[in-house]
């Protein structure tokens, strides 16, 4: 059929909104309102919880919502951040690594002694770090081959790989004790700060980058005679990230500037959020999560997945180890212990993801990190005691898998999961 004989409706069911599509900013808020009914609540909870916690932190102590405690906040959450983006991966598939702490601490401690001046092995900062990853890699990739070629519960596996890694950080620290980090560069990833000038010039470069994403993909959709959102909500969108960003570098120049660590976080969770949503791993690692046998039957190499989300998240396990040793400039025999574990997990349970699987988002390991910190931080400056802060994490990690499992319920009622 030459163009000129083209049915004109054709080209009107392409580019015409579909039934149901949201045809302006009412109508999307129309639409969102019945997803949360439906139990789609999305962000909508740690949202509503960063508020109260805000709220009350900042009633209690005016120093809470500073420029140098919110710099402080960014920084002491940005291991745990890191830790957490890579067990989104694991939970994903309906998993769990329990093995993370100590592979951070095996990280942070690996880290150090490659860039000891005459050590055996003297490297600089950024090659160490490189040695970190691959050194991550192997371990996540050992842990995924235990679990889905000789068929060990992921359970069991991690936890036999928690004692392990334990006890290779007590090896690798040995009698020093506590090893000082001499690289400038591991130093700084925590504890430098980029130029005022240099922070306005990559916030522009970062609303310039997602800009041009919304309105590709807009293109895209409707070159394809996809669902597109209406004009308005992208703008809306663009509009919301712009102010965000420009606010957060106000109030960090106001005090030091913007820390390097924050350009690394903001690199993954980029990176880390396209391979979830738009790379056919990340619907792969989805459709197993959601169901395992339907997947295996549609053909994807479902052990090949599950080995590669288990890599990932020891190989983010060991650079979160590399930001918390930056952020303390020195690394000791208990690497990797403590809460850093259960704060990871939580993070990324807090944020959204779900504990059964195929539910969840980089973003909501950023989130639950963020309220992590928030609620450490905030107890800390009214001076409650560590078992306080341990009691009221714990009540926000079970509201946080209460909204879930309510949630699903919705769903399912709703004809949804």
């Amino acid at each position: 059929m030459s163009s000129s004989t083209v049915d004109p409706t054709l080209h009107a069911s392409a580019t015409a909104p579909a039934a149901g599509e949201p045809r302006s900013l009412r109508d999307a808020a129309a639409r969102w309102w019945a997803d949360v009914k439906g139990g789609e609540l999305g962000a909508l909870p740690i949202l509503v919880g960063m508020v109260i916690i805000v709220v009350v932190f900042q009633s209690q102590n005016a120093n809470f919502l500073t420029a140098g405690n919110f710099l402080n906040l960014v920084i002491q959450a940005a291991g745990i951040m890191t830790i957490a983006m890579g067990v989104v991966f694991v939970l994903l598939l309906g998993e769990i690594d329990l093995s993370v702490g100590f592979v951070s601490g095996v990280g942070g401690a690996i880290a150090a002694l490659l860039t000891l001046p005459g050590g055996h092995w003297e490297f600089a900062g950024v090659p160490a770090i490189a040695v970190v990853l691959v050194v991550g890699l192997l371990i996540g990739t050992l842990n995924g081959l235990l679990f889905t070629k000789v068929g060990i519960p992921s359970f069991v596996v991690t936890l036999a790989g928690l004692l392990a890694w334990n006890g290779a950080v007590l090896v690798l620290i040995g009698d020093q004790g506590t090893v000082v980090i001499q690289s400038r560069t591991i130093i700084d990833l925590a504890n430098g700060f980029i130029s005022p000038a240099a922070s306005w010039i990559l916030v522009a470069v970062g609303i310039a980058g997602y800009a041009w994403s919304q309105l590709a993909r807009r293109r895209t959709r409707t070159r394809k005679g996809l669902p597109v959102d209406p004009a308005s909500l992208v703008a809306l969108r663009i509009g919301a990230l712009a102010v965000a960003l420009i606010a957060a570098v106000w109030v960090a120049n106001e005090d030091r500037g913007v820390p390097y660590v924050v350009l690394m976080l903001a690199a993954l969770f980029v990176v880390g959020s396209w391979v979830l949503t738009r790379s056919r791993f990340g619907r792969h690692v989805m459709a197993i999560g959601g169901n395992i046998e339907a997947a295996r039957r549609a053909g994807i190499p479902v052990d090949r997945v599950r080995i590669a989300c288990f890599a990932i998240a020891s190989m983010m396990a060991t650079l979160g180890g590399v930001v918390l040793a930056s952020r303390l400039t020195s690394v000791d025999t208990g690497a990797g212990g403590g809460t850093i574990l259960l704060y990871s997990i939580a993070a990324a349970v807090i944020g959204g993801t779900s504990l059964f699987g195929g539910r969840g988002s980089i973003r909501a390991a950023v989130l639950g990190a963020i309220v992590i910190a928030s609620i450490d931080n905030g107890l800390g400056l009214l001076g409650l005691a560590s078992g306080t802060k341990f009691i009221i994490t714990g009540l926000v990690l079970l509201a946080a898998v209460t909204v879930d499992s309510v949630a699903r319920r919705n769903l399912a009622g709703s004809g949804r999961a």
